[in-house]
Parts: structure tokens; sequence; C-alpha cells
């Protein structure tokens, strides 16, 4: 049974770090892209970054680069989200997702339950 587990969301002030873990299970995930999305409420789901099987190709969100930082340890069967500086605007569900192949699809095959990030003074 393939799962994914997001844990490390809370509440933090502006200017303020976490880091956002998916344990995965159930499929090699040597062999897929990884990726996370956020949704805010009243908006839609957006993808915040995206790491290759090989993590050769990693892409960010315009709204995050130099923030953010996305990786993955395979052997530990992880993948991480570190966010610096976090803003207001970060505020948001943020979800750990498993694409079909290696690369960075924009086609999701399974989503996380999602960890909750605040980010209020």
């Amino acid at each position: 049974q393939v799962q994914l587990v997001e844990s490390g969301g809370g509440l933090v002030q502006p200017g303020g770090s976490l880091r956002l873990t998916c344990a995965v299970s159930g499929f090699r995930l040597d062999w897929y892209g990884m990726s996370w999305f956020r949704q805010a409420p009243g908006k839609e789901r957006e993808r915040v970054s995206c790491i290759s099987a090989s993590s050769v190709d990693i892409e960010y969100a315009d709204s995050v680069k130099g923030r953010f930082t996305i990786s993955r340890d395979n052997a530990k069967n992880t993948v991480y989200l570190q966010m610096n500086s976090l803003k207001p605007g970060d505020t948001a569900v943020y979800y750990c997702a498993k694409h079909y192949n290696l690369g960075c699809s924009q086609f999701v095959e399974v989503w996380g339950q999602g960890t909750q990030v605040t980010v209020s003074s």
C-alpha cells in the first residue's frame, strides 16, 4: 500500500524556518519524482517544488525560489522541504505528492494527507 505521510508543519513567526518531512512507504522512492504542493484557503493548489528521482532535476515556484530547498534521501524513504524566511503568504496546507515516473511531470499519482503551515506574528 502506497503511503505518503507529511510532518513538520506548525505555527511560525514571519522570517522563521520550518522543515517538512514526507515519509513514504509501499514503493521504491528512487524510481519516482516527488513534489511538494500547497493550498491556501480560497486558492487553488499550487506546486511549490519538485525533485526528480535522481535529484538531478529540481524546480521551484517563483514565489519560493531562494527561500525553500527540496531534497530527498532515497535510502531513508524520505523527502524534505526546508523553508526559510517564511512569509504570511506561505500559510497553507502543504502536501507531498508522488509522480508516475522518474521526472517532474504535471501528473500526480498519490497525495499525502497534508500538514498545516501557519506564518503569523
